[in-house]
């Protein structure tokens, strides 16, 4: 296993069962890589925040065609490695992640932070000052997605 830090593997950042099924090489290339450096190191402080709590990341690094066949934003920061959705079941509720999230959203300097109903996603730019530091929830309906400003649920 290759660490990126104490807790984030980038096996874990980059795995995908789908693009297993499929036949995908999900492989970050080392402009990615470098960013996957920098979510781990933020995800290492998405734990400090949830009480050292196991984060379980569903989705890190998605490659074009793996980004494609989920579905996902064409602008997704999942394609640079910069976004990973998750659970955190020993510390509460993503509703209630979420929250503790924002909360400090000025350490973070998140770019988008993002209630999905049965999980989180936190994305970062890779500089900072640019992050929105956006809080929204995800409504699903007719497999689309439409956003609401802050955290309803």
């Amino acid at each position: 296993m290759h660490h990126l830090t104490e807790h984030f593997t980038l096996e874990e950042l980059t795995h995908s069962d789908l693009a297993v099924r499929q036949g995908i090489a999900n492989r970050p290339s080392k402009e990615v890589l470098a960013n996957l450096n920098t979510l781990a190191q933020k995800l290492e402080q998405v734990r400090a925040i949830l009480g050292q709590s196991v984060l379980i990341i569903s989705s890190g690094y998605r490659c074009p065609e793996l980004n494609a066949l989920i579905g996902g934003s064409r602008t997704s920061a999942h394609l640079r490695g910069l976004a990973a959705d998750f659970k955190c079941p020993s510390f509460g509720s993503p509703a209630e992640i979420c929250r503790a999230i924002q909360k400090h959203g000025s350490l973070l300097c998140f770019d988008q932070l993002i209630y999905e109903g049965t999980w989180c996603h936190i994305g970062f730019v890779s500089q900072d000052i640019d992050a929105r530091g956006d809080v929204l929830t995800a409504s699903f309906s007719g497999g689309r997605a439409s956003y609401t400003r802050g955290i309803i649920g």
